[in-house]
Formats: C-alpha cells, sequence, structure tokens
C-alpha cells in the first residue's frame, strides 16, 4: 500500500472516531465469558430479497421488543433494535464511572435488567467527563446545555424526555436522575426534530431513546453504522411508533445495549463512563 493511500485511510478513521463523541477512547475486546444471544441485523438486501420488519413481541410484563427495518427510496438502510418499556414497571436510573466500564460490565456490576449507552463524554486528564448536564442519585454535575439538546429525566413519577427549548433545566427541580444529548430527533408532538438542512452526510452506528404518545420509554439501537441522522429522524418522525419525542445519544463506538431477560446484547465497541439503566420494580 502507497503512503498516501496509507495517510488518507488514517485520516480517514480518525474523523470517524471524533465524530462519534468518544475522542480519545479505544476499542476495547469484549467479555465473553457468559454466553449471550447478540442480535445480528440483516446483511444488506441483494437485488432479489426483500428486509421485513418485526412485530412487538412481549418478553415480560411491560416490556417488549421489536425490529425494524430502516429504507430509504426503496433501498435498505439499517436495521433497529428496539426495547419499548411500560413505566410503571420498571425503575430508570442514570450511572456514571468516570474511568469507564464496558457494557457488560455495567450490567455485571450494576445488576440491571437493561443497560444502554448514554450522551456523550470528553477525555479530561485520564478522566472521562459527561457532556452537558448530568443528574446521579439527586447530584446534578455540569453545565445544561441549550436549544438544541434534549434531557432525559427520572422524577419521583417516573422517566421523562424534554426539549431543552421548551423546558430548560431548572436547578430547583427535584430529579432523581437526568442526562442531556444532542440533536433532538423527534420534537415533542412528533415532528421532525433533524430536518434536511442539517444534513452532513456523516453515517455511524447510533443510539436513541425516545418516548412515545402513551408515554411508554423506547430504547433503540441500530448497529450497522449506515444512518445519517437526518435520515434517522426523517424515519423515526415517520415510523408506526407513534413517537412523541427522539433524542439521540452518543453513537458510533459507543452504541451498545445489554438486555439480561431474556439475554441479548449489542456490544459496544468502546469504554462507556456513563449508561441509562432499567430495573424491574
Amino acid at each position: 500500500m502507497d503512503l498516501g493511500r496509507t495517510c488518507f485511510i488514517g485520516i480517514l478513521f480518525a474523523a470517524i472516531f471524533w465524530l462519534s463523541g468518544c475522542m480519545s477512547t479505544p476499542p476495547q475486546p469484549v467479555d465473553t465469558a457468559t454466553p449471550i444471544a447478540t442480535f445480528t441485523p440483516n446483511p444488506t438486501p441483494t437485488a432479489t430479497s426483500e428486509p421485513t420488519s418485526s412485530e412487538w413481541e412481549q418478553l415480560q410484563p411491560g416490556l417488549e421488543r421489536r425490529t425494524l427495518e430502516i429504507k430509504e427510496d426503496g433501498q435498505y438502510l439499517d436495521s433497529v433494535y428496539i426495547l419499548r418499556l411500560e413505566p410503571k414497571y420498571f425503575q430508570f436510573g442514570v450511572a456514571y464511572e468516570p474511568q469507564g466500564l464496558t457494557l457488560e460490565s455495567w450490567q455485571s456490576q450494576s445488576g440491571a435488567l437493561i443497560v444502554i449507552n448514554g450522551g456523550y463524554f470528553r477525555l479530561e486528564d485520564e478522566v472521562y467527563i459527561p457532556n452537558g448536564l448530568t443528574v446521579i442519585d439527586g447530584i446534578a454535575m455540569g453545565s445544561s446545555f441549550g436549544d438544541f439538546g434534549g434531557m432525559f429525566t427520572v422524577l419521583e413519577t417516573g422517566p421523562e424526555l424534554r426539549w431543552l427549548a421548551e423546558q430548560p433545566y431548572d436547578a430547583n427541580s427535584s430529579l432523581l436522575a437526568a442526562l442531556q444529548s444532542f440533536p433532538i430527533l423527534v420534537k415533542p408532538g412528533g415532528e421532525l426534530g433533524f430536518g434536511a438542512e442539517h444534513e452532513d452526510n456523516v453515517q455511524a452506528r447510533r443510539s436513541v431513546i425516545a418516548q412515545d404518545q402513551a408515554g411508554r420509554i423506547l430504547l433503540m439501537v441500530a448497529p450497522q453504522g449506515n444512518l445519517t441522522l437526518h435520515q434517522l429522524s426523517t424515519y423515526l418522525t415517520n415510523a408506526d411508533l407513534g413517537i412523541d419525542i427522539a433524542i439521540n445519544l452518543d453513537g458510533g463506538p459507543s452504541s451498545g445495549i445489554f438486555l439480561a431477560d431474556p439475554s441479548e446484547k449489542i456490544p459496544a465497541i468502546s469504554l462507556l463512563p456513563i449508561v441509562i439503566t432499567v430495573y424491574t420494580r
């Protein structure tokens, strides 16, 4: 391979990891000591195969799973793994570890039913710092994002998603847990959140947290890395998911989700300093 091509490939991979929001986080090996069913999306279909979408399957009271295929102009783009939760059956939380943990270690140490990666973060003096405001066990740290961001909150009454342009963070509010991320993919009321004017044509693995019109929480991961934010925003706005609001979480190597029962996972590639946890009540 000639020097020019080698340099180009190196620059390309560096750009991809910088855009993911994980900055200098190196890839980490996945713990395979415990056999777990890994979700594997269908490969890109050939001209004679057509991707299909599943129906909702109840896994336990209040928890359903579904996989969807995303197309654009009839062409397959990506698969999306979705868990839909009825809040009355579950306790939601946010957890933070400055040194970061693998997705598998987060689940093992927390004992949570579900763990999904959280929002963006940065590395300072060998410590991972969440970007945006974060609330752990009622204690807030960091600075709030502006109108472009969204916030996942946990109140005494349950989980709630907010668009900061409509509901800015109030330091006097009583939050059990919270994290902020961006951009808003679906604005409250089911409106498109990330329009074509913002399209940058950057494709990456994606993670999303959403709330539907019935108040249920949806946790989603698109692991193949074929979606831009505008494509994902358009799809979620128009899909038959009844989404009221959706917030983009950290993508790229951070994207991952772990379901303990039944055992399923989409592994994250990098260490995760901040995650969203779900426990059975």
